[in-house]
């Protein structure tokens, strides 16, 4: 028996394991355009995260359930960053919030 014959063992000699073939589909979002978005969650940072045919967009200041006009900033391999251009029409007037004021935390009362 020749155990000397396996390259690599278990596996190691390739790099295809670890995260499959590198895709190079182009990206649905470019630097510098404006897209219509809906914040469905917040990142572990704090920012807000929308996806654009299922590319996430990561939207610092952003808070879950808005719905947003962002250009984009920035394009990497796997996800986007993009700042808030302006608030798409939102169809309930709930905006008590001021956007701006982040002071003091979350608001639980009691």
């Amino acid at each position: 028996m020749s155990y000397g014959q396996r390259s690599g063992g278990y596996g190691r000699g390739s790099f295809g394991g670890f995260g499959g073939p590198r895709s190079f589909a182009p990206k649905p979002v470019k630097v510098g355009e404006e897209y219509d978005v809906e914040i469905t969650e917040i990142s572990r940072r704090g920012d807000g995260i929308a996806k654009i045919q299922g590319f996430i967009i990561f939207v610092p200041g952003a808070k879950a359930g808005q719905k947003l006009k962002v250009k984009i900033t920035n394009v990497a391999n796997r996800y986007a960053t993009a700042e808030i251009v302006s608030s798409a029409t939102s169809t309930s007037s709930q905006s008590a919030e001021a956007p701006a004021s982040t002071e003091g935390g979350p608001a639980k009362e009691g």
